[in-house]
Parts: structure tokens; sequence; C-alpha cells
């Protein structure tokens, strides 16, 4: 196809603006938040190896793998997520009867005795491990560890959450989870990925992505706040953060996801929070789907993809519903306000215009 040389060149002078952005805007970022990461991961080490000490169960997986570490999230420049495995799922069954949207039970296997789980004590009378009475546990724990640990004039226990968070040295929240790694099994939720309609991803990597496996989370779900409060306490929110980021490797879509990241924290942080960066995953996901050509994903076709996804986020917070990328029936802005979402659609659509119409958008974004 003869493309017109004004075309070529509104293109090549895009590629450049991002490119640019990406080297200034984006590295930016990126090298605050490892420093970040690296002052905020040797603190909560430390109180982690003081948990530990008091309770062996609770052995820290926070590893540093040559600055970078395993389980750990970036939610925003100020706000990490870091997960914590948990040993000895053995003699529990998983349990994912599609009950509990997002969610899934551990429950005894048959035949088993409640003694012969290292988690005995949070075993319900029905046989279920119990999400909450583990991070009950775990929360009183880290408590106790920030008062003892040698940083605690700077680290502080969020109170009023039955969620593990810390603030440290009043600028940056930190929320520990305890987990199970569950490779080498795929939930029955999500076992309609991928659609037999679409070309991506290679069945390779599907079959990589589902050897691997999934993550089960001891955390709060929105999804089954007020639904089933008997469940609710045991119930395991299921985690696809390896996953994902398995998916979004080859061609630029890494590159995508921090520029999508990098205009969210500098554009998009509203009151509410209605737009996370992981919104901007998911619809990353979605738009991969949409173009699953590995040429698609050039670094000439950014732009384009950058512009698709910001559409698609306008349509989902004027639909108010944005769907999980496994689990379509877990919508990611439950909870969130209507009111901040039709601001976040107005501030979207004003960004999107901007790119659309404005060749030198970049420089100020």
């Amino acid at each position: 196809m003869l493309v017109p040389p004004e075309m070529m060149a509104a293109q090549s002078k895009l590629v450049y603006q991002m490119n640019k952005y990406y080297n200034e805007r984006v590295a930016n970022r990126k090298a605050q938040i490892a420093k970040t990461i690296h002052e905020v991961c040797r603190i909560v080490q430390d109180v982690l190896k003081e948990v530990e000490l008091q309770e062996p169960r609770f052995i820290s997986s926070l590893t540093d793998y040559n600055g970078r570490f395993d389980g750990l999230e970036v939610v925003s420049p100020h706000e990490f997520e870091i997960i914590i495995y948990l040993n000895q799922m053995g003699v529990l069954n998983f349990v994912d009867d599609g009950s509990l949207p997002g969610c899934a039970v551990l429950k005894l296997s048959d035949g088993r005795k409640r003694s012969m789980s290292l988690w005995v004590e949070f075993i319900t009378a029905s046989g279920y491990l119990s999400a909450r009475k583990i991070r009950s546990r775990f929360q009183t724990l880290v408590a106790q560890a920030c008062d003892k640990c040698s940083y605690r004039d700077c680290v502080k226990m969020i109170a009023e959450t039955t969620e593990v968070k810390l603030r440290i040295r009043e600028r940056y929240i930190v929320q520990i989870t305890p987990a199970f790694k569950c490779a080498g099994l795929w939930p029955r939720s999500a076992a309609h990925w991928p659609l037999p309609t679409i070309p991506w991803p290679h069945p390779n990597i599907v079959a990589e992505v589902k050897t691997e496996g999934f993550d089960l989370l001891s955390k709060e779900c929105l999804t089954l706040q007020g639904k089933n409060s008997a469940m609710e306490g045991d119930a395991w929110v299921l985690s696809f953060f390896e996953a994902e980021n398995r998916l979004l490797q080859g061609g630029c879509r890494k590159k995508c996801l921090s520029i999508l990241k990098t205009i969210r924290d500098r554009h998009l942080d509203l009151p509410g929070n209605p737009v996370t960066c992981y919104h901007m995953k998911t619809l990353l996901l979605y738009e991969c789907e949409k173009h699953p050509r590995e040429h698609e994903w050039d670094e000439g076709a950014i732009g384009d993809r950058i512009n698709g996804i910001f559409l698609q986020l306008i349509s989902s917070l004027q639909c108010r519903r944005c769907p999980h990328y496994f689990l379509p029936h877990v919508d990611l802005f439950k909870g969130k306000s209507p009111t901040a979402m039709e601001n976040a659609a107005k501030q979207v659509w004003r960004l999107t215009r901007e790119m659309l119409t404005n060749s030198r958008a970049f420089e100020k974004l």
C-alpha cells in the first residue's frame, strides 16, 4: 500500500515525539520509582525479618534480584503492594465454583486431618482456610514488628483497615499481602480464555501462562462486599499479575504500558482514584486482542495503540464498566463513584483530543 508522504512525515514525527517522551518523562518516572523501591524494600525486609522471628510460618519471600523484587507491584509512585508467598498449600483443595466472583476458597482435602495442615488454627469448622484469619494474625505480627525493627521511627501501621498497610517516612504506602502461588493450575472462572475467535496470544504462550498459574491473595474483595458475608472472610482473591506480565512481552507492549502509566500519574491522578495503572494494563491487554499481529506492535504503531487505549478508556468510564481481562464478570470500576468516573471521562477525552489533533501533544503531556 502506498502511503502519502505527508502521512509518513506525520507518523515519523509522532514516533520521534513518543521516543523523546519515553526517554525523558518515562525514564525519569522509572528512575524515581526504582530509588523509592530500594528504600521501601529495605525497610519492609527489616520488618518481615522481625515477623519471621516471632512466627516462622511467615517466611519473607521478598528477595532482591539485582534491583528487581519478586512479588512487588507498583500501584503508583507512592504506593506499592508486596506479596508474601506462604508455604504448604498441599493438603488443601482449590475450589472455584463461580459463586464468589473474582475469588476462590481453599478447603481441607477429604479425609485429611486439620492437624496435617501447617495453618491448622486458621481452618474453619467447615474445613476452609480463612484468608481473613491468616491476615488478621499477620497484621498483629507486623504491628509488633514495626515497634521492634530498626526503622521503627519511620514506619507506622495504618489503622482502621483489615489490610496490612504500612506508612513509610510519611510519604509511601506499602500493602503487604499474604498469598499462595498456584502453579500448574488454571481457575475454572478463567476457562474461557483465550477466546477461540482471536488469534492472540500464540498457543505456546497460552500454555506457558497456564503452567505458570496464578496467585491467591488474602485481601479485601470489593466484588464480594455485602454479597455473602459468611464466605467473604474465607475467600481468597484471584490474581494474574505474572500471567499479565508474560502476555505483555514482545513488540512495544511494555513500552506502551510505561507511557500509559506515566500519562496516568501526570494527568489522571484524580479525586476518588477512578483511573489506576491496573485499568491501563487491562485495557492494553484488550488492545492486544484487537491488534493480534506482531507488526501492529512495532515502534511506528505505538501512537495508534495509545490512542486506541484512550478511546477504550473513555468508553469504559462512560459505561461505568471495565471488565477484568481474565475474569470478565469482575468489574474493575466497582466501588468507584459515578461523579469521579464522569470527571475522569472528560479529562481523558481532553487528553485524547489533544493527542489526535496536535502532532506535538507529547511535548506538553
